[in-house]
C-alpha cells in the first residue's frame, strides 16, 4: 500500500473524530471493524492525501464516506465531487452512502460494500 504524509494536525483532527462519531458512523463502524464484514479491514477517519476518509478498507483501496443532510447543498456537493476525483486519481474507489441510509437499512449497505469490494474477500 502507498503510504502518504500526514499532516500532524490532520493526524490530530482524525484522533478527535474518532472519539466522536455520529450515529450513522458508529452503527456502520459496528459493523466492519475487526474484521467482521466478510473479513475485510476497514480503519476509521483514515487520513489520506491531505483528506480524513470516514472508513477506508486499504488492502482494497475502498474508501467508505457517509453524508449528513449538508452534503446535499450545491458547494458541499461540488466539494465531495473534487475530493472523490482526487482520490479515485490515486487509486481510491469511493462509495457514498446518507446517514440516513446507514441508520434505516445497514444490510443493504454492507451488501453494496462487499460487492464492490469483490468477490475475493476472505
Amino acid at each position: 500500500m502507498n503510504h502518504y504524509p500526514v499532516p500532524p494536525s490532520n493526524r490530530g483532527n482524525a484522533r478527535k473524530m474518532r472519539k466522536s462519531m455520529t450515529d450513522a458512523e458508529l452503527k456502520l463502524w459496528n459493523e466492519v471493524r475487526a474484521h467482521r464484514l466478510m473479513g475485510l479491514p476497514f480503519r476509521r477517519q483514515m487520513p489520506i492525501a491531505g483528506f480524513i476518509v470516514d472508513f477506508a478498507c486499504p488492502d482494497k483501496k475502498l474508501i467508505v464516506e457517509l453524508d449528513g443532510s449538508q452534503h446535499a447543498e450545491a458547494e458541499a456537493s461540488a466539494s465531495d465531487a473534487a475530493r472523490s476525483s482526487r482520490l479515485e486519481a490515486l487509486g481510491w474507489t469511493t462509495l457514498r452512502f446518507w446517514n440516513d441510509d446507514v441508520i434505516r437499512d445497514i444490510d443493504n449497505v454492507c451488501q453494496h460494500i462487499v460487492i464492490v469490494a469483490g468477490a475475493d474477500v476472505r
